[in-house]
């Protein structure tokens, strides 16, 4: 497994692969809903929300997208997406610094309550429960985590 990543800003010819890796990742951690279903869906989100207003940062491994993180101004982490294969990696540790850099002042975001794995990477990372919420889009349950300086 590669250790050693490139960070670098999004681009526009990123998407299909960023697009992919998002619906396979969500995929293997919820198989019971058809994310392929919502890719038109995601699409037209990343395309009109997430890219317009936001950082994004993506991490490649051996030239391939292996992950990436969104930042926007205000300091929400939206998206945290790694490649299965790099699971258990250094690459979630390093986009998430990448966001911490882009937004010295605090980061929130929401995760879904029984992402357990994701949970505890956050609380690894510095987040703590800031709250429950119910996701708008999903109608899932999600804490509210919290990084500050």
């Amino acid at each position: 497994m590669t250790s050693t990543f490139t960070l670098r800003r999004y681009r526009a010819e990123d998407e299909d692969a960023a697009i992919a890796l998002w619906q396979e990742t969500w995929q293997l951690a919820y198989p019971a809903i058809d994310f392929a279903a919502r890719v038109p869906w995601w699409r037209e989100r990343w395309r009109s929300e997430l890219v317009p207003n936001a950082d994004v940062i993506v991490a490649e491994a051996d030239g391939i997208l292996a992950g990436f993180v969104t930042i926007d101004a205000s300091g929400y982490l939206d998206q945290l997406v790694v490649e299965p294969a790099h699971w258990g990696s250094l690459l979630a540790t390093q986009l998430v610094d990448a966001a911490k850099q882009r937004s010295p002042g605090g980061i929130t975001l929401l995760v879904n309550k029984d992402n357990a794995r994701a949970i505890g990477f956050y609380k690894r990372s510095g987040f703590v429960d800031a709250g429950e919420d119910v996701n708008p889009t999903s109608g899932r349950p999600v804490l509210r985590m919290a990084w500050t300086p």
